[in-house]
């Protein structure tokens, strides 16, 4: 028989995780009405873990990364999210997300608050063909959309072409050329059709 205190430790998790909801990214949606949630990333992602594993670089187990995808995110209920191209929030962003990672994943019995944990680490470490295509699909998907919404954040913001290639390139072509490749093409469209922002012109 399952300990009832087992069952609260779950449910208690789940009903904290219902805060990713309310975590607002940069990233807007496709149709560009709004910025999305963590919650909605996440799901985004997973789903594009199961469509795209085809076209990672070295096999992968697409189940893992879809687990990965759907946990990544997670600390941001206490972290926050941060901007990937934000240099002041990312400079203690690690730490931020140490701490919530300790106190989320132990909100859960210890097994699965372990497991959990196992798979949040594996991510950010990236040290495995699972975690690296996670991360690859983790930054491919707000370019897909900051491409297809006509590059709204990227505006917003002021993020020029060159950090997009620079900072995503690694992640995202150290995974999967096809990706990469892809990812190139559609950001030199938005640079052709002007979604980008310039030391205050549009390009």
């Amino acid at each position: 028989m399952i300990p009832p205190d087992r069952l609260t430790a779950q449910l208690a998790f789940l009903a904290e995780i219902d805060k990713l909801k309310a975590i607002i990214r940069q990233t807007p949606l496709i149709d560009g009405s709004r910025r999305e949630t963590d919650a909605e990333h996440s799901w985004h992602v997973a789903m594009m873990a199961l469509m795209l594993a085809e076209h990672a670089d070295e096999p992968v187990d697409a189940a893992r990364v879809v687990k990965m995808l759907l946990v990544h995110d997670v600390v941001e209920i206490d972290a926050g999210d941060t901007f990937i191209y934000d240099d002041a929030g990312n400079a203690d962003k690690a730490e931020r997300e140490q701490r919530a990672a300790d106190r989320l994943f132990g909100l859960l019995p210890a097994d699965q608050g372990a497991e959990l944990r196992a798979l949040w680490d594996e991510f950010e470490a990236r040290e495995t063909a699972d975690s690296r295509f996670a991360a690859a699909i983790d930054r491919f998907a707000p370019i897909l959309n900051n491409h297809l919404s006509g590059g709204l954040s990227w505006q917003a913001n002021g993020v020029q072409p060159d950090k997009v290639f620079i900072f995503n390139e690694p992640r995202i072509g150290g995974a999967s050329k096809a990706l990469w490749e892809r990812t190139r093409a559609m950001v030199e469209e938005s640079v052709g059709r002007g979604d980008f922002v310039v030391k205050g012109a549009r390009v």
